[in-house]
């Protein structure tokens, strides 16, 4: 056993020091980021937001609107011919969405059978709780093996050391986060976890030295939070809380005391589980909650609201483009980020 001592943060350990700016308006930020992956060679260029596969997130109808947006949607795992058929828009919004895939077998064979129907795809993301496993990296060299033109998305870890195992093993972008989320209970439920701003520098350090980029995979509680991780080096930012509860999403409305909630949950947590696998198998607890999202209505002012906020943070620090916001970031200590007296 042995303790680490230094200083890890979350996103709410820190604000962004403002600085000298010469911008004269949030509108003169330009957001869009062009990137080039390592062993895809694919070009890819919009606004470096995901919306995570998770159920009520990662659908087909958030995808459309996302797509005005130029932002991506990770659709989750259980997105097969039958259902991506459904959507009369595919060939238009294809290059904002990622496939889903876990490591079992059929999920290999879900993949296969999507991408000999539509092989006009990009992205492919490998998607598990652990990314330290031997297995999932192995799964990574066989995905990379039989789709060497694909951008391949895997992850999730934490740490420099298998962020540069994975990308060595054919993964352009690392997807990092373990327990931050706001429907995840892997801390709780197993005591393994790391904070997400720290994970996300360390993370960005080192795929960034191996020509490969990062995912910043949940933590994310507000607009601020999105640009602390796009300031502390990720390439992209996951988001799942923040934009669940809308109509986009599909979810079941229910009405508390007069107000209207949705409800949204964990892809490990026990509802997850019963809906897609016929429930937790023995040897395995819930490392997810359910829980009520209040109903938000249209998922367009919800984006309009990050994007502003973002933006806005670039003008704070001086940075007219979300490429330079990380070469413009000083992030100072606190012990509370902002006044919540009316909150509560």
């Amino acid at each position: 056993m042995r303790i680490e001592e230094e200083l890890k943060l979350d996103y709410s350990d820190v604000l962004f020091r403002p600085k000298r700016s010469t911008l004269k308006s949030r509108k003169d930020v330009n957001l869009l980021r062009t990137y080039r992956f390592k062993y895809s060679k694919n070009e890819w260029s919009g606004i470096p937001i995901m919306a995570a596969n998770m159920d009520g997130v990662g659908e087909l109808s958030i995808a459309e609107k996302l797509n005005d947006h130029q932002m991506i949607t990770c659709l989750t795992k259980q997105h097969d011919v039958k259902k991506i058929k459904q959507n009369k828009n595919i060939k238009k919004i294809y290059p904002n969405i990622a496939l889903s895939v876990g490591i079992k077998k059929e999920d290999f064979q879900n993949l296969d059978k999507v991408l000999k129907e539509f092989s006009f795809f990009k992205f492919i993301c490998i998607d598990v709780a652990n990314g330290y496993s031997e297995h999932f990296t192995n799964f990574i060299k066989s995905v990379r093996e039989k789709y060497p033109t694909k951008t391949i998305i895997a992850g999730n870890v934490v740490t420099a050391d298998m962020t540069q195992e994975l990308v060595l093993s054919g993964a352009d972008i690392v997807k990092v986060g373990i327990g931050p989320g706001s429907v995840c209970t892997t801390r709780i439920q197993t005591g393994v976890g790391y904070p997400q701003l720290s994970a996300v520098i360390e993370c960005a350090d080192a795929a960034h030295g191996l020509g490969a980029h990062v995912i910043a995979d949940g933590g994310c509680t507000c607009p601020g939070d999105v640009a602390k991780g796009f300031g502390g080096g990720a390439d992209f930012v996951m988001l799942g809380g923040m934009l669940a509860g809308h109509d986009e999403g599909k979810g079941k409305i229910v009405k508390v005391n007069g107000s209207k909630f949705i409800e949204f949950y964990g892809s490990s947590s026990e509802v997850a589980n019963k809906k897609h696998y016929g429930g937790l198998a023995d040897y395995r607890s819930s490392e997810g909650r359910k829980v009520r999202v209040k109903y938000r209505g249209k998922i367009n002012d919800t984006v309009l609201n990050i994007l502003g906020g973002v933006r806005s943070s670039c003008t704070y620090v001086g940075a007219p483009s979300l490429k330079q916001l990380s070469k413009c970031t000083t992030f100072v200590r606190v012990s509370n980020q902002f006044n919540d007296t009316f909150v509560k």
